[in-house]
């Protein structure tokens, strides 16, 4: 990782940077600081690849993802609008996005090999019969999703789909955690309740 270093004043070499915000530090980086961008690496950079870890799953995917984040981060940081959320609520949203983006392109390229692979394949099962079973499935947990109460359905969301913490879920959703905890319990007592599934 990058070191968290900053020139002194009198410009004689570097010394460790003084704690600064992450928002402090995404503006310096808008103005081409480098060192700010050092330091906002070195503060961020952990968050990130712990996130872009858990939906990606593989390792070298996921430095890579994180490293094309930063660069991300570094070619936009003039786009970054304060009044719309806070410097890591900005970053994360970034890193989730750029993680679903790859599960997606991963997933595509896994489902053009299967296609490839099972062409000229004649398969033993009716496999009509199971996709019909899974759009049903789908069908139902959406309409439950709907039965929820807009911050039930956020919250939820973000959890289970989105794959945040609740610690994260509250940074985005602008709630303490125990609000966030208490939305996801409710919601998932609410979802199996809408599915009929015993407790």
């Amino acid at each position: 990782m990058l070191g968290l270093m900053t020139r002194d004043a009198d410009d004689q070499g570097f010394v460790p940077a003084v704690s600064a915000t992450s928002d402090e530090l995404l503006a310096s980086v808008a103005l081409g600081d480098q060192g700010a961008f050092a330091s906002l690496y070195d503060q961020m950079a952990p968050r990130v690849f712990g996130l872009v870890r858990r939906l990606l799953r593989d390792h070298a995917q996921s430095e890579e993802v994180t490293q094309e984040i930063f660069l991300e981060i570094w070619e936009n940081a003039t786009r970054y609008d304060a009044r719309k959320g806070g410097a890591s609520t900005w970053i994360m949203t970034m890193a989730h996005r750029r993680a679903v983006d790859r599960v997606r392109a991963s997933q595509a390229s896994r489902n053009r090999d299967t296609k490839i692979g099972i062409r000229d394949y004649d398969a033993a099962y009716d496999n009509v019969s199971e996709a019909v079973q899974i759009r049903i499935e789908h069908e139902r947990v959406e309409k439950a999703m709907l039965r929820l109460t807009e911050l039930q359905r956020q919250a939820v969301s973000l959890a289970y789909y989105g794959g945040y913490s609740h610690s994260e879920v509250a940074e985005l959703l602008s709630v303490p955690i125990g609000t966030v905890k208490t939305r996801l319990r409710d919601g998932m007592i609410r979802l199996r309740d809408e599915m009929g599934v015993a407790s």
